[in-house]
């Protein structure tokens, strides 16, 4: 504790976003390059070394949060990468994605604003790159065992490197065209820029671990022989079903899920196209959903040049303070939150006047019904206010309009259709996510699943503890042992609730 008194007299300072003026014009990062590192240290300094740190229940991972911040206001950077990366494989990519739960369990948070635990997270990764503490770590002898995983987005590429540091030799299988899955298509550029990503997956394959693009197993590979080629497979593909909307006019041009509209913007980032074939310059948009992939359609569509922008989300308006009687500290309580999207929309008034809310979002509102013109293209999308319940409140009916409608419903569990699960033969719970035991075994010897495949949809920390956790237990399958990797979570390991 390197300031006894921090807490009590340093406020709490986030990293600063850029003018919303400016970074609607482009794709970086929108918090300001450099703004940072300044701020860390005095916010390091609020941490209060609690005797009993809930931040470490409420990170899936275990991060050693009082001990990096306490080194980091010290100015150990070194150090504090090392107790950083002891428990987090890829903290720049948490420290940028992920909704921090462990700021939510910080006992400072109790009575006051919490510590910028996320912030210092992502100033430490960034440091550790900068002075070259962040470099390959091959391991010193191979093991003769081999592992496929099948699957690259964040618990594949942890359960992949934690293998390869062990001395397996493991082989990463992405059906698409570049290493990374969500991150790379799903996550838009100025919430992470791809090249952390690309930083990552070129230490490891200096570490030795191998990447096979564009294979989608099951299709292009048969998953049986793939099966029978290595010692032991991780089926990590993440949930890819998307939930689809029930309702009249879903089938009229124009409507897209999410996760169709997203990676096609991704891609004009990357250069793959010139623009997107679903860009929104020009439309008026409604996103269907109100969760964070919800925001990042928002973002994108705003920098795509959309005529108006309108979010629904079916909840009801969240509350700016916790309600201690349902979801008392240290729990992650559901707050009206502002993303920089949101920010955005709210600066730029992109929703339509009929909008409930300045930034965007139609709070407690379900849709009835999609309507077109005479080719078949949308036109309309007709909503309706809701209880609680979901119950149509009589006589709030009303229409916005729409000539692009995304659907940002979340997602059930793997995809059925591609050939992987039936070609393995995996059961499958009711739910719709892959079946295991408490090893994170599948029924089919040598299987394991993780990530949102087997847990559902869940945040990247999790993912991330995931990928973690199946390394070891694939670990312990090949040498037969103890193990050796740390597992900070179990299959049926949950977030705290009330």
């Amino acid at each position: 504790m390197a300031d006894p008194k921090g807490f009590l007299t340093t406020p709490r300072r986030e990293w600063p976003r850029r003018p919303v003026g400016e970074r609607v014009r482009d794709w970086d990062e929108v918090c300001v390059p450099g703004a940072l590192l300044p701020l860390v240290g005095p916010q390091a300094d609020r941490c209060m070394d609690c005797g009993v740190p809930f931040c470490h229940e409420a990170c899936p991972l275990g991060n050693l949060i009082p001990e990096w911040n306490d080194l980091v206001a010290r100015d150990d950077w070194r150090a504090a990468a090392e107790r950083l990366h002891a428990t987090n494989n890829f903290p720049e990519f948490t420290g940028r994605l992920c909704p921090a739960p462990c700021e939510a369990g910080c006992v400072l948070a109790i009575n006051q604003p919490a510590v910028t635990i996320k912030n210092v997270e992502c100033a430490i990764a960034d440091r550790a790159w900068e002075e070259g503490f962040a470099g390959p770590a091959p391991p010193e002898r191979l093991s003769g065992r081999t592992v496929a995983v099948i699957g690259s987005g964040p618990t594949g590429l942890a359960a992949a490197q934690q293998l390869t540091r062990a001395g397996h030799t493991v082989a990463v299988y992405e059906r698409d065209d570049r290493i990374g899955g969500l991150m790379r298509y799903g996550i838009p550029a100025f919430k992470m820029e791809k090249r952390h990503l690309e930083r990552r997956i070129e230490q490891m394959r200096a570490e030795g671990t191998k990447f096979r693009t564009s294979t989608a197993v099951g299709r292009d590979v048969d998953a049986t022989g793939l099966r029978a080629r290595y010692d032991a497979v991780v089926v990590s593909t993440g949930a890819t079903a998307w939930r689809e909307l029930d309702v009249p006019g879903r089938e009229l041009t124009g409507v897209h899920q999410a996760m169709e509209y997203l990676p096609l913007a991704n891609r004009v980032c990357e250069g793959d196209l010139e623009t997107s074939p679903l860009s929104a310059a020009g439309r008026d948009v409604v996103i269907v959903g109100g969760g964070d992939t919800g925001s990042d359609c928002l973002g994108t569509a705003i920098r795509e040049g959309a005529a108006s922008v309108t979010q629904l989300d079916i909840y009801d308006r969240p509350g700016a303070e916790r309600d201690e009687d349902t979801e008392p500290w240290p729990t992650y309580p559901k707050l009206y939150r502002l993303s920089a999207a949101h920010e955005e929309a709210g600066v730029l008034r992109t929703a339509p006047e009929a909008a409930w809310d300045s930034d965007a979002r139609l709070f407690a509102a379900s849709t009835l019904r999609l309507t077109g013109d005479a080719e078949g293209r949308v036109r309309a999308l007709h909503l309706a206010g809701v209880d609680a319940e979901r119950r149509v409140r009589p006589g709030t009916e009303r229409v916005l309009l729409a000539g692009l409608v995304l659907l940002a419903l979340g997602f059930s569990g793997p995809d059925r259709e591609d050939g992987l699960v039936s070609g393995l033969g995996l059961e499958m719970e009711p739910r719709g996510t892959i079946a295991r035991d408490a090893g994170f075994a599948t029924n089919v010897p040598g299987v394991f699943a993780a990530g949102d495949a087997a847990r559902g949809q869940s945040l990247i920390v999790w993912a991330i503890a995931e990928g973690r956790a199946v390394a070891a237990a694939v670990d312990r399958h090949l040498t037969g042992g103890a193990g050796r990797l740390p597992a900070p979570i179990g299959p049926y390991d949950r977030p705290m609730t009330a």
